[in-house]
């Protein structure tokens, strides 16, 4: 069967979801280049042409993952409607009972990240980007009059702590913590972060 000849940019977005995928079944550790070649029925060199070393093709699969998930918390955050409805939408989307990101991904990556730059520097730049659009929407809800808040970025940073912890606690251990009582503590942790209560989400 003829493959169809793609353009750079596509073979790389190819590679790359196909890396994404290969690092959620194998590891970071145990994924190779052979694998992602042959799942996607191609040769090890035209791998290695778009991405001269693994830690190469593995940092940029990471940041393609990112891009994708900034890309939805941006759309989610974005909605015609209060700060509050916005939040309580993204954190909802984030924790790890939402639609978010591959959990395990994301934990094979910080657990890599300490022994590599490069993936370290994606990592990094994914949590701060995470913590500054959600501390731009609590600012805007302190603005406008919708809750308190005293330092929003405090409060971003708090907020993703507790859900990275719970998917954490999910994906190396299923069933430690039901996906019901996860939603109403990440509900509770806005609520308390706000200076809200849960009826308020209601309103």
């Amino acid at each position: 069967m003829t493959r169809v000849r793609l353009s750079v940019a596509e073979r790389r977005a190819e590679l790359l979801a196909a890396t994404v995928e290969q690092i959620e079944v194998r590891g970071v550790a145990a994924v190779r280049i052979a694998d992602v070649a042959a799942v996607l029925g191609v040769s090890n060199a035209l791998v290695l042409y778009h991405f001269a070393t693994k830690d190469e093709l593995v940092a940029a699969a990471f940041a393609h993952a990112a891009e994708s998930d900034l890309a939805q918390l941006h759309k989610v955050l974005g909605r015609r409607t209060s700060a509050t409805r916005r939040l309580r939408a993204a954190v909802r989307w984030y924790a790890p009972t939402g639609p978010a990101k591959g959990w395990r991904l994301w934990i094979e990556g910080w657990a890599s990240a300490l022994r590599e730059p490069a993936l370290r520097s994606v990592t990094r730049d994914l949590d701060r980007r995470w913590k500054a659009a959600l501390a731009e929407v609590i600012g805007e809800g302190v603005a406008a009059g919708e809750f308190r808040c005293p330092d929003p970025d405090e409060a971003a940073l708090r907020l993703t702590a507790f859900l990275d912890g719970l998917a954490v606690q999910m994906t190396a251990y299923p069933g430690a913590v039901s996906r019901a009582r996860t939603r109403s503590w990440a509900d509770e942790a806005l609520a308390r972060e706000l200076g809200l209560s849960l009826a308020d989400f209601g309103r």
